[in-house]
């Protein structure tokens, strides 16, 4: 499909912002804004979201090769496996995976009293491409592109979903967690998700 479909970007966006909020790559964002000048993390955040969403747009268009009842059972299962990893990486303690992130950061600095753009943006990079791979978001977006065929309209919806929740984490990251109740977010995310893996199922099974 050659066009962006506007309600496919807006259910996209929708799901992979709310499903990253809870995620332990928005907390390595939030150390990262607190340690550097925030555009220069979010310029290899950005970077590394970007990547992501383009190996799992390429992902979803392969497994959208699948004969449609089969898709839609594959589409199914993940969107409830997704709900339940959701659901659980929502109750986990916020300080706990702030801990580990800072401690993750710590280590790829590598101890360098001077750093500059190109080394900041490298390191978020590296940081965020590390702790995305197999994550929720990353399964969700190739979901996605699988369900709809449409990858482009799926990749901009993924990717302004991402760098919208990288962009909250680095600028705003701490006042965020003192307003958002994470454990509902992930819960809605996760209810969503539940309901979208239900829904094909139900396709499937009746042909």
């Amino acid at each position: 499909m050659s066009s962006v479909q506007l309600a496919t970007v807006a259910t996209t966006f929708a799901l992979v912002f709310v499903g990253e909020l809870p995620d332990k790559t928005a907390i390595a964002g939030l150390v990262l804004g607190t340690r550097y000048r925030w555009w220069w993390a979010f310029a290899g955040i950005a970077a590394a979201f970007l990547t992501h969403v383009v190996i799992a747009v390429t992902a979803g268009s392969l497994l959208g090769l699948l004969p449609e009842r089969v898709l839609q059972v594959v589409v199914g299962l993940v969107f409830l496996a997704g709900a339940v990893l959701v659901w659980r990486e929502g109750n986990e303690d916020e300080d706990d995976e702030e801990d580990e992130e800072e401690a993750a950061v710590t280590a790829a600095e590598g101890g360098a009293a001077a750093i500059g753009f190109w080394k900041v943006a490298a390191l978020s990079y590296g940081v965020i491409f590390l702790a995305e791979w197999g994550d929720i978001t990353q399964i969700l977006t190739a979901n996605l592109a699988a369900r709809y065929r449409d990858p482009l309209s799926v990749g901009l919806g993924a990717t302004l979903g991402l760098w919208g929740v990288g962009l909250l984490s680095v600028v705003g990251g701490k006042a965020l967690l003192r307003v958002l109740p994470m454990t509902w977010i992930a819960r809605t995310a996760a209810l969503v998700m539940t309901v979208l893996g239900v829904v094909d199922l139900v396709r499937a099974a009746r042909g």
